[in-house]
């Protein structure tokens, strides 16, 4: 597997879709910066939030998941309570080639902030709008921009297809819309 630079992340998104909305470059300029970088594309945050909440004293159980466990907020901005958790979902829809493999990595103006975002991959073959896990691991709230950067993916290329893709297996993941949480 090689890391793609961004000729060919540009090639992709223009010929196959591979991201929708496409930004050409990097936007920087008073933002969190998002569009395609050197070896990357900094996806952005939308507006739709899950924050965790106590308020219904649930028990957050990834076979069992109570969609009380979470606060739906939209807005241009979330600010996550200390110590907490918050979903959220990228602007950009992905469709991942059966011989890509892309990895998401937070952003480090985020990560000095004390917000870990989750590294994921997206697997060959999955597409849909990125579910992403913010952590606040200060002790005070923090503030997450929507329409702003949030995490770069980095896109792996084999060179040969994967056997069993995330399209061929249905997986529970596949064609997301929205912020999903845990599904068993």
């Amino acid at each position: 597997m090689t890391i793609k630079s961004d000729r060919w992340i540009r090639r992709m998104a223009h010929e196959h879709g591979m991201i929708e909305p496409f930004v050409e470059s990097q936007v920087r300029q008073g933002v969190i910066s998002y569009g395609l970088s050197s070896y990357g594309y900094d996806m952005r945050i939308a507006n739709e939030f899950k924050v965790f909440t106590n308020v219904y004293n649930t028990l957050v159980d990834p076979k069992h998941f109570d969609p009380r466990s979470f606060v739906d907020i939209t807005g241009d901005y979330c600010d996550i309570p200390p110590n907490s958790f918050a979903l959220a979902r990228t602007v950009e829809y992905f469709r991942i080639p059966r011989n890509v493999l892309a990895i998401c990595l937070g952003k480090s103006t985020y990560a000095r902030c004390g917000i870990i975002v989750n590294t994921t991959p997206f697997e060959p073959g999955w597409r849909g709008y990125v579910t992403i896990e913010l952590s606040n691991s200060t002790p005070l709230p923090a503030r997450i921009y929507a329409n702003e950067g949030i995490g770069q993916a980095l896109f792996f290329e084999s060179d040969e297809d994967c056997e069993t893709s995330y399209d061929d297996k249905q997986g529970k993941y596949l064609d997301q819309v929205g912020v999903v949480p845990p599904r068993l």
